[in-house]
C-alpha cells in the first residue's frame, strides 16, 4: 500500500497513502465539507467504477495528524481503442485533486504521477475544472454548463430565452406528466433506444444498477409519459445545493411534444422547491448539439479542462502509436 511522508518524518508530517474500505466515512465527510470536493470524489464512485464498468480504482488520500487535507480519486482503465490510462475520474465530468491545502494536491498529484509510472500507463488524466498544473498539456474540447437557479419558479422559467422557453411551453401544453422513479430497468429501456438511435455507445445495464445501490438517497430517476407511454428520461445526482442531470434519453416521439425540454425544466422547477440553487448541466464537447441545446437554455459554457502527463494528446498521434507499437519494424 501506497504510504509516503511528504515533508519531514515527524508526527505531524502529511502522508499519502492508498484509500482503504474502512476509510470511507472520513473520506466522504471531508468531500461533503471540502469546497474544491464534487458529487463525484464520493467515495462509492469506488465501487460503482469497480462493479458498474470493471476496472481497478486507485484512490488516493493525502493526512496529517489523522486528519485528511486532500482526497484523489483515480481508475487504471485498459481499453483496446484508447491504451492502458490512470484517469481522474472515468465516467464523471469532475476529477482532480479535492484538498484544503496547496501542499496536500502537490503532493497527490506527485504520487499520481509516481503512480503513474510505476503501471507504465500510456497517460494520466485528471479532469480539473480549472488548471492546477500548469506545465501539463491542457485540452478543452469539452465545456461544462452551471446556472445559479432561484425559489421563484417563475423567475427561472424567464431567465430561459424566449425561444426555449417557448419550446418549455410546448410542452407544458402537451399534458406531459413526470414521475420519479426506482425502477433501473425502466429508465434503461429508453436511454438504451436512445443511444442506440443516435449510435452512441452505452454503459451496461449494472452500471446503472450499481449507481442506484450506492447513491440511493442522492440519486433520482425521472420518467416522462405522455398518455400511457415512456418518452423521455433522465438520471440526475444531488449533491450539497446543486442538481446534477447526468444520464439521460429519449424516444423519437419526445420530439413532437418536447418532451426533451418539459424534462429539463420539470427536474429545474422541482429542484429549486427543494432548496437547490445551482443546475449543473455537465459537459458536452464543443460545437456538437448537445453543447448549442444547452447554450440555448441560458447557460454560458465554461472550459472543462482536461490535463495530462505524459500523454498522446491527439487521436491521429494515438493511432500512430498503436500502429508503431504493433509494427516497430515500420518506423524503423
Amino acid at each position: 500500500m501506497v504510504e509516503r511522508d511528504v515533508v519531514g518524518g515527524g508526527p505531524s508530517a502529511l502522508r499519502v497513502r492508498a484509500y482503504v474500505a474502512a476509510d470511507r466515512t472520513r473520506w466522504d465527510a471531508f468531500v461533503a465539507a471540502c469546497p474544491a470536493a464534487t458529487f463525484f470524489h464520493r467515495a462509492g464512485w469506488e465501487r460503482v467504477i469497480t462493479r458498474g464498468l470493471g476496472h481497478q480504482c486507485r484512490y488516493l488520500l493525502a493526512e496529517r495528524d489523522g486528519e485528511i487535507e486532500g482526497v484523489l480519486p483515480l481508475a487504471e482503465v485498459r481499453s483496446r481503442l484508447f491504451g492502458h490510462g490512470l484517469i481522474s475520474t472515468p465516467c464523471c465530468v469532475y476529477g482532480g485533486a479535492a484538498t484544503t491545502s496547496e501542499e496536500a494536491r502537490r503532493a497527490l498529484t506527485d504520487e499520481s504521477v509516481r503512480l503513474a509510472q510505476r503501471l507504465r500507463v500510456d497517460a494520466l488524466e485528471i479532469r480539473n475544472r480549472e488548471a492546477v498544473c500548469p506545465e501539463w498539456p491542457t485540452k478543452d474540447l469539452y465545456a461544462t454548463f452551471r446556472r445559479r437557479i432561484c425559489a421563484d419558479e417563475d423567475a427561472n422559467l424567464r431567465a430561459i430565452p424566449r425561444k426555449q422557453r417557448a419550446m418549455v411551453r410546448k410542452g407544458l401544453t402537451a399534458g406531459l406528466q413526470s414521475c420519479q422513479s426506482a425502477d433501473a430497468d425502466r429508465f434503461f429501456r429508453i436511454y438504451a433506444e436512445s443511444m442506440r438511435n443516435l449510435g452512441t455507445p452505452m454503459f451496461a445495464r449494472r452500471f446503472f444498477r450499481s449507481l442506484l445501490e450506492e447513491f440511493s438517497a442522492e440519486t433520482e430517476m425521472s420518467i416522462i409519459v405522455a398518455g400511457d407511454c415512456d418518452i423521455a428520461a433522465v438520471l440526475s445526482f444531488y449533491f450539497r445545493d446543486e442538481v446534477l442531470p447526468y444520464y439521460g434519453g429519449s424516444r423519437p416521439t419526445a420530439r413532437a411534444v418536447k418532451g426533451n425540454d418539459f424534462m429539463y425544466w420539470d427536474l429545474m422547477r422541482r429542484a429549486a422547491a427543494r432548496g437547490v440553487r445551482t443546475f449543473d448541466f455537465g459537459r458536452s464537447k464543443v460545437g456538437t448539439g448537445s453543447y448549442d441545446f444547452k447554450r440555448n437554455w441560458g447557460f454560458a459554457p465554461a472550459p472543462a479542462l482536461v490535463q495530462f502527463n505524459s500523454c498522446l494528446q491527439d487521436i491521429e498521434i494515438y493511432v500512430i502509436y498503436l500502429v508503431r507499437r504493433g509494427f516497430p519494424s515500420l518506423f524503423e
